[in-house]
């Protein structure tokens, strides 16, 4: 007996406390305040094409997630809160082009959108063929594979790159230059490559644009580059390096589509599911009480901290929340009340058998519980087939409704239980006996 309200004390206490921690932190724009999505917030949708054509299929995956890494620390260099990048591939079953999407909160400038991803250059080595002058390369016209052989070497393999000033005699003696150093992996590559090739061109290019043609004098197996270019000034030359170090594409993208979304819109669409989840708990909640009584009470009590440890979670994990994600968190709370209405029922049957309230209470829960069970592990299957195969838009419903389910169930089977036992010790009681068996009629 004591044992029972003790918990449902100290169950209260910790509500409390992380109710306290979801208002303290809420509109503070710090680390714990919500994350709110591109249709809610406001700002640019970007979908990029990523050209893979060059690359072989099994080095595809990891040449996009380093696509991803790239671009998500170029956006984030400028101050971008909170961007989503990722990639995806078209098609139903996934056999059609690749694609990056990049979502840049708060930003409605689109032309802006565009140039912090626009600006981060494509470093590309390739060997010129026997008995070419690449000086003669057309820049404006596709890459000509008549003069130029690819090598494989790319951005992809950057460590790092630092300006230099002298790499020449006479005036060259202090003209900028650029210094790349490759990761393991890259200065490998480049030492096979410098090491077979002796003798011959090796193209650098930026961008698609020719920079220099260096002969390979020796192999070069330390990992490391130097690019001039004519028309290297000294602050072209520090902008360059500053973007090479920000991150150098290791899969050149076209943009395919933009899409902006107004501050406006997104308030609005967040006030709307705001009101929603509240006149649905709401109305949720008189139902319960008007149907269950004190049992009713108890479900509300506990649907509610259940909402709490939810918004909680939504901060600590944290969770990126979109409209789509606020549906899925309300259909979650339905199912909350679902299991609480469940477990009242088998309880009202135990009653009607003719049972004492304790010990109605224990079994109607273990009879609930199989149902309960059965039900959410459905919906946790389903939450995560729509998390694997979905868009992103589909991804955040199902994080947000399969994380609903897992909580509501624990609640349901410990709250909602807990607060019960310590009640029904006390149901032989006059009010309590009107309270809990009125509630509980058959």
């Amino acid at each position: 007996m004591f044992a029972i309200r003790y918990w449902s004390v100290v169950i209260l206490i910790a509500a409390a406390a992380v109710g306290f921690f979801v208002w303290s932190t809420t509109g503070t724009g710090g680390r714990f305040d919500f994350k709110l999505g591109l249709d809610l917030s406001g700002g640019t949708h970007l979908v990029y094409k990523a050209d893979t054509s060059k690359i072989d299929a099994i080095d595809i995956p990891d040449s996009l997630a380093s696509l991803r890494e790239v671009v998500e620390r170029r956006v984030n260099a400028f101050g971008v809160g909170e961007p989503l990048v990722q990639t995806e591939q078209g098609g139903a079953l996934g056999g059609g082009e690749h694609r990056l999407v990049v979502e840049l909160p708060g930003i409605t400038d689109v032309d802006e959108a565009v140039r912090l991803i626009g600006e981060t250059p494509v470093l590309e080595f390739k060997l010129v063929r026997e008995g070419i002058d690449p000086t003669v390369y057309d820049t404006a016209s596709s890459t000509n594979a008549s003069v130029f052989a690819d090598t494989g070497l790319t951005g992809q393999y950057l460590s790092r790159a630092t300006l230099q000033f002298g790499n020449g005699q006479g005036a060259l003696a202090t003209a900028p230059v650029i210094r790349v150093d490759f990761n393991p992996e890259g200065a490998r590559l480049f030492g096979t490559i410098t090491t077979a090739n002796t003798g011959r061109l090796l193209a650098i290019f930026l961008d698609g644009k020719l920079l220099s043609a260096p002969v390979i004098q020796t192999p070069i197996t330390d990992g490391t580059a130097i690019i001039s270019g004519g028309s290297f000034t000294a602050e072209t030359a520090r902008e360059m390096v500053r973007n090479l170090n920000l991150g150098a594409l290791p899969v050149p993208i076209v943009l395919a589509s933009t899409e902006t979304i107004g501050a406006t819109l997104g308030d609005e669409a967040l006030r709307a599911g705001v009101v929603a989840g509240i006149a649905g708990f709401v109305l949720l909640s008189l139902f319960m009480i008007a149907w269950y009584r004190l049992p009713g009470v108890v479900a509300v009590v506990s649907l509610f901290i259940y909402v709490l440890m939810m918004l909680a979670l939504f901060k600590l994990i944290p969770v990126v929340l979109t409209a789509a994600g606020i549906a899925g968190f309300i259909l979650s709370v339905g199912l909350a009340v679902d299991a609480n209405v469940l477990i009242a029922e088998r309880i009202k049957e135990e009653l009607a058998a003719g049972k004492r309230t304790e010990p109605a209470i224990r079994e109607g829960f273990a009879r609930a519980w199989l149902a309960i069970r059965d039900s959410n592990v459905a919906h946790i299957i389903a939450a995560l087939i729509l998390f694997w195969f979905g868009t992103s838009l589909i991804k955040g419903f199902a994080l947000v409704f399969g994380l609903g389910v897992i909580v509501s169930m624990l609640s349901a089977i410990t709250i909602s239980r807990t607060f019960l036992l310590a009640l029904g010790v006390d149901a032989d009681k006059p009010v309590w006996h009107f309270l809990m068996r009125s509630g509980l009629r058959k």
